[in-house]
Protein backbone atom coordinates (compact mmCIF):
# COMPACT_ATOMS: atom_id res chain seq x y z
CA UNK A 1 0.00 0.00 0.00
CA UNK A 2 1.42 3.32 -0.93
CA UNK A 3 1.44 5.93 2.10
CA UNK A 4 1.62 9.18 1.69
CA UNK A 5 2.54 11.87 3.54
CA UNK A 6 1.05 14.94 3.24
CA UNK A 7 2.30 17.33 6.56
CA UNK A 8 6.65 17.88 5.33
CA UNK A 9 7.63 17.02 9.71
CA UNK A 10 12.04 17.92 9.47
CA UNK A 11 13.59 19.40 11.85
CA UNK A 12 17.01 19.17 13.16
CA UNK A 13 17.44 19.65 17.06
CA UNK A 14 20.63 22.14 17.20
CA UNK A 15 19.41 24.59 20.15
CA UNK A 16 18.41 28.29 19.19
CA UNK A 17 18.63 27.91 15.49
CA UNK A 18 16.93 30.68 14.40
CA UNK A 19 19.03 33.24 16.12
CA UNK A 20 21.75 31.84 13.79
CA UNK A 21 20.27 33.06 10.29
CA UNK A 22 22.16 35.75 8.44
CA UNK A 23 20.34 37.49 5.34
CA UNK A 24 21.49 40.53 3.42
CA UNK A 25 18.58 42.17 2.92
CA UNK A 26 19.90 43.58 -0.59
CA UNK A 27 20.33 39.73 -2.05
CA UNK A 28 17.27 38.49 -1.18
CA UNK A 29 15.37 42.02 -2.83
CA UNK A 30 18.31 41.42 -5.59
CA UNK A 31 16.47 37.80 -6.28
CA UNK A 32 12.44 38.56 -5.24
CA UNK A 33 12.75 41.20 -8.12
CA UNK A 34 13.68 39.41 -10.91
CA UNK A 35 12.04 35.68 -9.78
CA UNK A 36 9.79 33.73 -11.66
CA UNK A 37 6.56 32.51 -9.55
CA UNK A 38 8.67 29.35 -8.94
CA UNK A 39 11.85 30.70 -7.60
CA UNK A 40 9.44 33.20 -5.20
CA UNK A 41 7.33 30.20 -4.11
CA UNK A 42 10.70 28.26 -3.00
CA UNK A 43 11.65 32.09 -1.08
CA UNK A 44 8.31 32.33 0.54
CA UNK A 45 9.12 28.91 2.28
CA UNK A 46 12.73 29.00 3.87
CA UNK A 47 11.52 26.53 6.75
CA UNK A 48 9.78 24.16 3.78
CA UNK A 49 13.01 24.44 1.46
CA UNK A 50 15.82 24.87 3.97
CA UNK A 51 17.71 26.97 1.27
CA UNK A 52 20.59 28.75 2.43
CA UNK A 53 22.63 31.05 -0.17
CA UNK A 54 26.13 32.98 -0.61
CA UNK A 55 26.59 35.13 -3.21
CA UNK A 56 30.14 36.16 -3.70
CA UNK A 57 31.03 39.19 -5.43
CA UNK A 58 34.68 39.68 -6.86
CA UNK A 59 36.19 42.80 -7.32
CA UNK A 60 39.31 43.42 -8.96
CA UNK A 61 41.77 46.59 -7.93
CA UNK A 62 43.96 47.93 -10.25
CA UNK A 63 46.46 45.41 -10.56
CA UNK A 64 43.75 42.77 -10.78
CA UNK A 65 44.23 41.45 -7.28
CA UNK A 66 40.69 39.98 -6.56
CA UNK A 67 38.37 41.24 -3.32
CA UNK A 68 35.51 39.66 -1.94
CA UNK A 69 32.32 40.35 -0.13
CA UNK A 70 29.97 37.79 0.73
CA UNK A 71 26.45 38.33 0.80
CA UNK A 72 23.60 35.87 2.43
CA UNK A 73 19.98 34.09 2.41
CA UNK A 74 18.72 32.18 5.36
CA UNK A 75 22.43 31.38 6.78
CA UNK A 76 22.21 29.26 9.34
CA UNK A 77 25.25 27.04 10.79
CA UNK A 78 23.36 24.81 12.94
CA UNK A 79 20.67 23.86 10.32
CA UNK A 80 21.36 20.39 8.86
CA UNK A 81 21.75 19.82 5.12
CA UNK A 82 23.23 16.31 4.04
CA UNK A 83 26.49 17.75 1.85
CA UNK A 84 26.78 14.53 -0.57
CA UNK A 85 29.37 14.60 -2.60
CA UNK A 86 30.76 18.13 -1.72
CA UNK A 87 32.43 16.57 0.94
CA UNK A 88 34.50 15.11 -2.00
CA UNK A 89 36.44 18.38 -2.30
CA UNK A 90 38.50 18.51 1.17
CA UNK A 91 39.33 14.54 0.47
CA UNK A 92 40.76 15.76 -3.14
CA UNK A 93 42.34 18.26 -1.47
CA UNK A 94 43.85 16.72 1.70
CA UNK A 95 45.26 13.83 -0.91
CA UNK A 96 47.40 16.33 -2.69
CA UNK A 97 48.64 18.00 0.37
CA UNK A 98 49.46 14.39 1.81
CA UNK A 99 51.69 13.39 -1.52
CA UNK A 100 53.30 16.66 -1.00
CA UNK A 101 53.78 15.88 2.98
CA UNK A 102 55.34 12.45 2.40
CA UNK A 103 57.57 14.03 -0.21
CA UNK A 104 58.32 10.62 -1.69
CA UNK A 105 60.92 10.37 -4.98
CA UNK A 106 58.35 8.89 -7.71
CA UNK A 107 55.54 9.30 -5.79
CA UNK A 108 53.48 11.39 -7.28
CA UNK A 109 49.36 11.75 -8.15
CA UNK A 110 49.91 9.82 -11.59
CA UNK A 111 51.84 6.91 -9.08
CA UNK A 112 49.43 3.63 -9.87
CA UNK A 113 47.64 3.36 -6.61
CA UNK A 114 46.61 -0.14 -5.44
CA UNK A 115 44.55 -0.65 -2.59
CA UNK A 116 44.64 -3.82 -0.68
CA UNK A 117 41.64 -5.09 1.62
CA UNK A 118 42.57 -4.88 5.58
CA UNK A 119 39.65 -5.02 7.66
CA UNK A 120 36.02 -6.16 7.44
CA UNK A 121 34.10 -4.68 4.74
CA UNK A 122 36.74 -3.15 2.46
CA UNK A 123 37.58 -3.73 -1.09
CA UNK A 124 40.75 -4.56 -3.04
CA UNK A 125 40.96 -1.87 -6.10
CA UNK A 126 44.20 -2.78 -8.52
CA UNK A 127 42.44 -2.00 -11.57
CA UNK A 128 40.58 0.98 -13.38
CA UNK A 129 39.61 0.48 -16.80
CA UNK A 130 38.77 4.08 -17.67
CA UNK A 131 42.24 5.14 -16.62
CA UNK A 132 44.99 5.70 -20.29
CA UNK A 133 46.74 2.21 -19.17
CA UNK A 134 44.13 0.52 -17.23
CA UNK A 135 45.65 1.89 -13.20
CA UNK A 136 43.99 3.52 -10.69
CA UNK A 137 46.13 6.44 -9.83
CA UNK A 138 45.49 9.81 -7.35
CA UNK A 139 44.98 11.51 -10.31
CA UNK A 140 42.76 9.30 -12.42
CA UNK A 141 40.41 9.41 -8.82
CA UNK A 142 40.73 13.54 -9.13
CA UNK A 143 39.52 13.50 -12.56
CA UNK A 144 36.27 11.01 -11.84
CA UNK A 145 35.76 13.24 -8.79
CA UNK A 146 35.08 16.16 -10.78
CA UNK A 147 33.79 15.33 -13.72
CA UNK A 148 31.08 12.97 -12.74
CA UNK A 149 31.08 12.97 -9.09
CA UNK A 150 32.12 9.58 -8.67
CA UNK A 151 31.72 7.87 -5.65
CA UNK A 152 34.19 4.80 -5.65
CA UNK A 153 36.57 7.26 -6.26
CA UNK A 154 36.20 9.29 -2.95
CA UNK A 155 36.20 6.00 -1.43
CA UNK A 156 39.96 5.31 -2.48
CA UNK A 157 41.26 8.89 -1.61
CA UNK A 158 38.98 8.20 2.03
CA UNK A 159 41.32 5.65 2.23
CA UNK A 160 44.29 6.75 0.96
CA UNK A 161 44.46 9.87 4.14
CA UNK A 162 42.92 8.03 6.79
CA UNK A 163 39.93 9.31 8.67
CA UNK A 164 42.05 10.94 11.77
CA UNK A 165 44.12 12.79 9.52
CA UNK A 166 41.56 13.99 7.11
CA UNK A 167 39.71 15.43 10.18
CA UNK A 168 42.68 16.62 12.24
CA UNK A 169 43.38 18.38 8.72
CA UNK A 170 40.14 20.37 8.76
CA UNK A 171 40.03 21.53 12.10
CA UNK A 172 43.72 22.51 11.75
CA UNK A 173 43.11 24.94 8.29
CA UNK A 174 39.93 26.14 11.01
CA UNK A 175 36.76 24.28 9.73
CA UNK A 176 35.92 23.10 13.22
CA UNK A 177 31.90 22.66 12.67
CA UNK A 178 32.57 20.28 9.89
CA UNK A 179 33.42 16.50 9.84
CA UNK A 180 33.82 13.89 7.36
CA UNK A 181 32.69 10.20 8.56
CA UNK A 182 31.78 7.69 6.31
CA UNK A 183 32.25 6.46 2.69
CA UNK A 184 30.25 6.28 -0.11
CA UNK A 185 29.69 2.60 0.88
CA UNK A 186 27.36 0.30 3.50
CA UNK A 187 29.76 0.48 6.17
CA UNK A 188 29.37 1.05 9.94
CA UNK A 189 30.76 3.55 12.10
CA UNK A 190 33.47 1.09 13.25
CA UNK A 191 34.23 0.17 9.48
CA UNK A 192 34.25 3.97 8.43
CA UNK A 193 36.96 4.41 11.38
CA UNK A 194 39.46 1.54 9.69
CA UNK A 195 41.21 2.62 6.33
CA UNK A 196 42.67 -0.10 3.92
CA UNK A 197 46.39 -0.67 2.89
CA UNK A 198 48.06 1.00 -0.24
CA UNK A 199 50.72 0.37 -2.27
CA UNK A 200 52.09 2.91 -4.48
CA UNK A 201 53.83 1.31 -7.84
CA UNK A 202 56.11 2.16 -10.78
CA UNK A 203 57.16 0.11 -13.74
CA UNK A 204 56.62 -2.62 -11.12
CA UNK A 205 58.74 -1.72 -8.11
CA UNK A 206 57.25 -0.78 -4.97
CA UNK A 207 57.30 3.29 -4.40
CA UNK A 208 55.47 3.72 -0.61
CA UNK A 209 53.98 1.39 1.07
CA UNK A 210 50.85 2.92 3.74
CA UNK A 211 49.99 0.78 6.07
CA UNK A 212 46.07 -0.03 7.19
CA UNK A 213 45.41 2.71 9.52
CA UNK A 214 42.65 3.55 12.18
CA UNK A 215 40.89 6.76 13.71
CA UNK A 216 41.49 6.53 17.23
CA UNK A 217 39.60 9.60 18.30
CA UNK A 218 36.07 9.71 18.92
CA UNK A 219 33.58 12.45 17.56
CA UNK A 220 31.13 14.84 18.93
CA UNK A 221 27.79 13.58 17.75
CA UNK A 222 26.37 15.39 20.71
CA UNK A 223 24.16 17.96 18.38
CA UNK A 224 21.82 15.50 16.87
CA UNK A 225 20.02 15.97 13.51
CA UNK A 226 16.86 14.02 12.41
CA UNK A 227 15.06 14.95 8.98
CA UNK A 228 11.78 13.93 7.46
CA UNK A 229 8.82 12.04 9.09
CA UNK A 230 9.51 8.47 7.30
CA UNK A 231 12.67 6.83 5.74
CA UNK A 232 13.20 3.49 4.01
CA UNK A 233 15.77 1.30 5.36
CA UNK A 234 18.55 -1.28 4.08
CA UNK A 235 15.82 -3.48 3.88
CA UNK A 236 13.54 -1.39 1.70
CA UNK A 237 10.99 -1.60 4.86
CA UNK A 238 9.13 2.29 5.92
CA UNK A 239 10.01 3.51 9.34
CA UNK A 240 7.40 5.71 10.39
CA UNK A 241 10.07 8.37 12.02
CA UNK A 242 12.71 10.88 10.90
CA UNK A 243 15.82 9.59 9.46
CA UNK A 244 18.67 10.24 12.25
CA UNK A 245 21.89 11.68 10.50
CA UNK A 246 23.77 12.64 14.01
CA UNK A 247 26.47 10.08 12.76
CA UNK A 248 26.94 11.36 8.80
CA UNK A 249 29.04 13.54 7.75
CA UNK A 250 28.90 17.84 7.66
CA UNK A 251 30.05 20.44 5.96
CA UNK A 252 28.77 23.72 6.48
CA UNK A 253 28.17 25.96 3.15
CA UNK A 254 30.47 28.76 4.79
CA UNK A 255 32.98 25.82 4.68
CA UNK A 256 32.39 24.81 1.49
CA UNK A 257 32.06 28.38 0.08
CA UNK A 258 35.85 29.26 1.97
CA UNK A 259 37.56 26.18 0.88
CA UNK A 260 36.51 26.82 -2.80
CA UNK A 261 38.13 30.01 -2.22
CA UNK A 262 40.78 28.71 -0.68
CA UNK A 263 41.71 26.88 -3.55
CA UNK A 264 40.64 29.49 -6.60
CA UNK A 265 41.97 32.30 -4.64
CA UNK A 266 44.79 30.95 -1.91
CA UNK A 267 45.91 34.38 -1.12
CA UNK A 268 43.03 35.41 -0.63
CA UNK A 269 42.46 33.24 2.67
CA UNK A 270 44.83 33.13 6.20
CA UNK A 271 47.73 31.35 5.45
CA UNK A 272 46.61 28.10 7.55
CA UNK A 273 43.56 28.07 5.73
CA UNK A 274 45.30 26.80 2.80
CA UNK A 275 45.84 23.37 1.71
CA UNK A 276 49.92 22.56 0.71
CA UNK A 277 49.36 22.44 -2.79
CA UNK A 278 52.26 22.78 -5.64
CA UNK A 279 51.32 25.63 -8.68
CA UNK A 280 51.31 21.83 -11.22
CA UNK A 281 48.24 20.91 -8.19
CA UNK A 282 45.92 24.16 -9.01
CA UNK A 283 46.27 23.39 -12.50
CA UNK A 284 45.18 20.35 -12.51
CA UNK A 285 42.62 20.88 -10.37
CA UNK A 286 41.14 23.90 -12.11
CA UNK A 287 41.17 21.67 -14.99
CA UNK A 288 39.19 19.16 -13.68
CA UNK A 289 36.80 21.27 -11.69
CA UNK A 290 36.33 22.88 -14.93
CA UNK A 291 36.38 20.43 -17.62
CA UNK A 292 33.16 18.91 -19.04
CA UNK A 293 32.53 15.25 -19.56
CA UNK A 294 32.45 15.31 -23.28
CA UNK A 295 35.89 16.92 -23.20
CA UNK A 296 37.35 14.14 -21.04
CA UNK A 297 39.75 10.78 -23.40
CA UNK A 298 40.98 9.27 -20.20
CA UNK A 299 38.27 8.55 -18.28
CA UNK A 300 35.98 8.73 -21.49
CA UNK A 301 31.81 8.57 -20.54
CA UNK A 302 28.66 7.96 -22.27
CA UNK A 303 27.46 11.72 -22.51
CA UNK A 304 23.55 10.49 -23.27
CA UNK A 305 24.04 10.12 -18.86
CA UNK A 306 27.17 12.35 -18.39
CA UNK A 307 26.05 15.49 -20.13
CA UNK A 308 27.60 18.39 -20.36
CA UNK A 309 26.09 20.60 -17.58
CA UNK A 310 26.00 16.87 -15.83
CA UNK A 311 28.18 18.58 -12.57
CA UNK A 312 27.01 22.24 -13.52
CA UNK A 313 23.86 23.14 -10.95
CA UNK A 314 24.13 26.56 -11.09
CA UNK A 315 22.57 27.95 -14.58
CA UNK A 316 22.87 25.20 -16.41
CA UNK A 317 21.57 21.46 -15.27
CA UNK A 318 17.96 21.81 -15.92
CA UNK A 319 16.45 20.73 -18.62
CA UNK A 320 20.38 19.43 -19.44
CA UNK A 321 21.46 23.22 -20.45
CA UNK A 322 24.19 23.77 -23.20
CA UNK A 323 27.15 25.86 -21.63
CA UNK A 324 28.85 28.14 -23.69
CA UNK A 325 32.22 28.03 -24.79
CA UNK A 326 33.07 31.31 -23.03
CA UNK A 327 31.46 29.74 -19.70
CA UNK A 328 33.55 28.11 -17.32
CA UNK A 329 32.06 26.76 -13.73
CA UNK A 330 34.84 25.74 -11.13
CA UNK A 331 32.70 24.11 -8.38
CA UNK A 332 31.62 20.71 -6.79
CA UNK A 333 28.29 19.55 -6.07
CA UNK A 334 26.42 17.01 -4.32
CA UNK A 335 23.11 15.60 -4.15
CA UNK A 336 21.00 13.09 -1.64
CA UNK A 337 18.37 12.75 0.23
CA UNK A 338 16.56 15.38 -1.50
CA UNK A 339 18.92 17.43 -0.72
CA UNK A 340 21.11 19.69 -3.47
CA UNK A 341 24.30 21.63 -2.36
CA UNK A 342 26.73 23.04 -5.02
CA UNK A 343 29.34 25.91 -4.86
CA UNK A 344 30.51 27.05 -7.89
CA UNK A 345 33.20 29.99 -8.79
CA UNK A 346 31.61 30.99 -12.53
CA UNK A 347 33.43 33.11 -15.13
CA UNK A 348 32.96 34.55 -18.75
CA UNK A 349 35.70 35.09 -20.48
CA UNK A 350 34.30 36.66 -23.13
CA UNK A 351 32.52 39.61 -20.76
CA UNK A 352 35.23 39.08 -18.07
CA UNK A 353 32.52 38.53 -15.66
CA UNK A 354 33.44 36.31 -12.61
CA UNK A 355 31.72 35.86 -8.88
CA UNK A 356 31.09 33.05 -6.93
CA UNK A 357 27.45 31.51 -5.73
CA UNK A 358 27.15 28.39 -3.10
CA UNK A 359 23.46 27.25 -2.03
CA UNK A 360 21.94 24.26 -0.62
CA UNK A 361 17.95 23.22 -1.22
CA UNK A 362 16.13 20.68 0.46
CA UNK A 363 13.35 19.19 -1.97
CA UNK A 364 11.19 16.32 -0.52
CA UNK A 365 7.69 17.04 -0.41
CA UNK A 366 6.32 13.77 0.78
CA UNK A 367 8.47 13.90 3.82
CA UNK A 368 10.21 10.13 3.29
CA UNK A 369 13.51 9.86 2.59
CA UNK A 370 15.42 7.22 -0.11
CA UNK A 371 12.10 6.38 -1.86
CA UNK A 372 13.92 7.99 -4.56
CA UNK A 373 11.11 10.76 -5.41
CA UNK A 374 12.60 14.04 -4.49
CA UNK A 375 11.75 17.12 -6.66
CA UNK A 376 15.24 17.62 -8.04
CA UNK A 377 13.96 18.07 -11.67
CA UNK A 378 11.05 20.24 -11.21
CA UNK A 379 11.73 22.06 -8.40
CA UNK A 380 16.11 21.91 -7.05
CA UNK A 381 17.79 22.56 -10.72
CA UNK A 382 15.41 24.90 -11.96
CA UNK A 383 16.33 27.24 -8.34
CA UNK A 384 20.42 26.77 -9.04
CA UNK A 385 19.21 27.80 -12.40
CA UNK A 386 17.08 30.76 -11.92
CA UNK A 387 19.46 32.16 -9.14
CA UNK A 388 22.41 31.64 -10.98
CA UNK A 389 21.13 33.39 -14.07
CA UNK A 390 20.00 36.03 -11.73
CA UNK A 391 23.34 36.98 -10.38
CA UNK A 392 25.16 36.36 -13.80
CA UNK A 393 22.63 39.25 -15.05
CA UNK A 394 23.83 41.16 -12.33
CA UNK A 395 27.25 40.88 -12.79
CA UNK A 396 27.03 41.80 -16.51
CA UNK A 397 26.37 45.40 -15.36
CA UNK A 398 27.46 45.78 -11.78
CA UNK A 399 29.58 48.92 -11.94
CA UNK A 400 33.46 48.76 -11.18
CA UNK A 401 36.12 50.68 -11.43
CA UNK A 402 38.40 48.40 -13.34
CA UNK A 403 37.28 45.39 -15.09
CA UNK A 404 38.42 41.69 -13.79
CA UNK A 405 41.04 39.65 -16.25
CA UNK A 406 39.90 36.19 -15.17
CA UNK A 407 42.13 34.80 -18.09
CA UNK A 408 44.92 33.05 -15.45
CA UNK A 409 41.65 30.47 -15.16
CA UNK A 410 41.27 29.79 -18.52
CA UNK A 411 42.68 25.98 -19.78
CA UNK A 412 43.22 23.71 -22.54
CA UNK A 413 40.54 21.13 -23.12
CA UNK A 414 42.15 19.57 -25.57
CA UNK A 415 42.96 15.80 -25.83
CA UNK A 416 45.47 15.20 -23.51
Amino acid sequence: MKIFISTIFLFAITGCALAQQKTDKWFERLLRANASALLKHVLDQPDTFRYQLIYTQITRDKNNLPHFKNYYLHLDKDLYFNPASTVKLPVVLCALEKLNELNILELTRNTSMLTDSSYSGQIKVYADSLSADGLPSIAQYIREIFLISDNNAYNRLYEFVGQQTLNEKLIQKGYNNSRITRRFMPMTQEQNRHTNAIRFMHNGQLIYEQPPAVNTKQFDFSKQYFVGNAYYNSNDSLIYKPMDFTTHNVFLLTDLQQMLQSVLFPLSVPAKQRFNLTASDYRFLYQYMSELPYESKYPHYDTTEYFESYTKFFMFKANKGHIPGYIRIFNKPGWSYGFLTDAAYIVDFKNNVEFMISASIYTNSDGILNDDKYEYDTIGYPFFKEVGNIIYHYELTRPGKYKPDPGSFKMDYSDK
